[in-house]
């Protein structure tokens, strides 16, 4: 199979990440002879330093060409410390849903039992999670009409859905809850939000078309509440933009690590996938951030292929990883092995079908440690 792909590295740690995930890219393309199409181009602050934008029209001409996007991360201190700035990283990242019409975005957690003892939960709250969350990623509070007083001291967002915007991402989840458990949970503040009421009428509407699913109402607060105190009572939770941002970082922490959890943001006809987390700035150029995040996104853009053997490989081979120890310092701080070093074990697996010596890759290790 031939495609094309946009590469935005972004800012921080991403470079670094998205490196190894291109790794992993080539050695399942390699096995599968499969021929992909790699465009690179700048967002973010590294788009900033070099053309004034945090998005050019020409990164924005290569992503709407391609046939999928990855990205790494976006943002930068000099930007998030300076309130004053006009032009921001996480411009070029609000433009590109928005012009690309991701309007979904989607991130699954299933928690490995090999990392419950990393999950800040107790291991019988947090054992058995697997969860996915439908986020509407291009309206409400985040696009809306925003204003400033002339003396700087009011402010307001505006929040507005239609219910075209609510029924598109809507349907997707229902969906993808009648092939998984069967229960949906719709995450608003309908006791407060108008929005939230609108949410709430036009999902209770679509769910007559969906009778096998059993479908569940929370108010944020409660929803967050939850998450904590019974996690593994969700399965697919749908949300409006504001609400599953704090949700699923929320989500993300559960299963130990923020640098695993992967995402795909998903449009009529176009699509990019990204880890969750930030650029962790401090972790740029050190060689020390979990790429697993962002090779297991790339599994999420095989599978948006419908090339679902690769998909699973790149699992398997992640999973293979995190019960042989092949992990970074924010899973294992004492014995925690390098980002790069970390792609490559997950590549050799793949390459070598799942079938790793792991005495010749000590005595490698040893020798190169010698050299």
């Amino acid at each position: 199979m031939k495609k094309r792909i946009t590469i935005l590295k972004g800012d921080g740690i991403g470079p670094g990440i998205v490196s190894q995930a291109l790794k992993v890219l080539e050695s399942v393309n390699q096995r599968f002879s499969h021929s992909f199409e790699l465009d690179h181009q700048l967002i973010g602050a590294s788009s900033i330093d070099q053309t004034g934008k945090p998005l050019s029209e020409e990164a924005l001409h290569s992503c709407k060409q391609s046939d999928a996007v990855i990205l790494g991360a976006i943002g930068d201190p000099k930007y998030d410390n300076d309130p004053s700035a006009a032009v921001r990283p996480e411009q070029g990242l609000l433009a590109l849903r928005k012009e690309l019409e991701l309007f979904s975005n989607i991130r699954p957690l299933e928690v490995q039992n090999q990392l419950i003892d990393q999950s800040p939960l107790q291991a019988d709250r947090i054992s058995g999670v697997d969860l996915i969350i439908y986020r509407e990623l291009t309206g409400g509070i985040y696009f809306g009409e925003k204003s400033l007083s002339k003396d700087g001291n009011t402010a307001s967002d505006g929040c507005i859905y239609t219910r075209d915007e609510i029924t598109r991402i809507a349907v997707p989840a229902f969906q993808a809850a009648k092939g998984r458990r069967g229960k949906l949970t719709l995450v608003d503040k309908a006791n407060v939000l108008e929005t939230s009421r609108l949410w709430r009428k036009v999902v209770q509407e679509i769910s007559a078309d969906y009778p096998e699913v059993e479908v569940d109402y929370l108010f944020v607060d409660n929803a967050a509440m939850q998450m904590v105190l019974n996690p593994s009572q969700f399965d697919v939770i749908l949300t409006e933009n504001m609400f599953g941002d704090i949700i699923s970082d929320l989500a993300s922490v559960l299963g130990g690590s923020i640098g695993l959890l992967p995402s795909s943001s998903i449009g009529s006809s176009n699509a990019m996938f990204e880890p969750i987390h930030g650029s962790y700035p401090q972790a740029a150029g050190l060689d020390i951030a979990n790429p697993m995040a962002t090779i297991l996104s790339v599994a999420m853009m095989y599978d948006y292929f419908e090339l679902h053997e690769e998909a699973k490989c790149i699992r398997d081979a992640v999973e293979w990883a995190i019960s042989n120890g092949f992990v970074t310092i924010d899973l294992d701080p004492i014995e925690g092995i390098s980002c790069s070093k970390c792609g490559e074990m997950i590549s050799l697996y793949i390459e070598e079908h799942g079938f790793v010596n792991l005495n010749v890759v000590a005595i490698a290790e040893a020798k190169n440690s010698m050299i």
